[in-house]
């Protein structure tokens, strides 16, 4: 495959600038890497959003709550807001899941976007590992994956690896990345 299927995706006007995902097996430790970049991103003058996949069923209402008995009703959308926050919730219902395209263009715009998931989607993405588990690395059959973020060293991977326990280093290596594509 060309370099540019490892290229960030890009949206023009709507939604995020650059995309990079997070991606590895359960507990390896995405979502503390992910949160850890956040605030360090931020602190180098990046403005970032995340976007989360999940294969359950979710819910951010609470039954019982005025929103949720709009939802239940029928409503397609609703729309909380309150001094601190908002948040739209919209009912699929019997309609697919939206392709992510369509929801990188419900996004604000931003610098960086980081998504948790997704790992079969094709976008620029940092594996996260750690050999001790034992699990497969996913950057062996996936060449959009464009480092090795791991608690151990690793032989034979011909893509950047970094140290997880060192998000500075993961953070140089994303705005790094980011700015060889803008």
């Amino acid at each position: 495959m060309n370099d540019s299927s490892k290229s960030p995706v890009s949206v023009s006007r709507q939604g995020p600038q650059h995309i990079i995902g997070i991606i590895g097996w359960s507990g390896t430790g995405k979502t503390t890497l992910l949160t850890e970049l956040i605030p360090v991103l931020i602190g180098r003058g990046y403005t970032v959003s995340t976007m989360k996949h999940t294969h359950h069923d979710f819910d951010m209402d609470k039954p019982g709550k005025d929103s949720y008995l709009h939802r239940q009703a029928g409503a397609r959308e609703v729309l909380l807001t309150s001094k601190k926050r908002w948040a739209l919730l919209n009912e699929l219902r019997d309609e697919p899941e939206p392709d992510m395209e369509e929801l990188f263009t419900k996004m604000a715009p931003v610098d960086i976007l980081l998504i948790e998931g997704f790992k079969s989607h094709r976008f620029a993405k940092i594996e996260v590992s750690r050999p001790s588990r034992g699990k497969k690395l996913l950057c062996k059959t996936d060449d959009s994956v464009v480092a090795l973020a791991t608690d151990e060293a690793v032989d034979g991977i011909k893509i950047p690896l970094l140290d997880l326990n060192n998000v500075e280093a993961v953070a140089d290596f994303i705005v790094s990345y980011v700015k060889s594509k803008s």
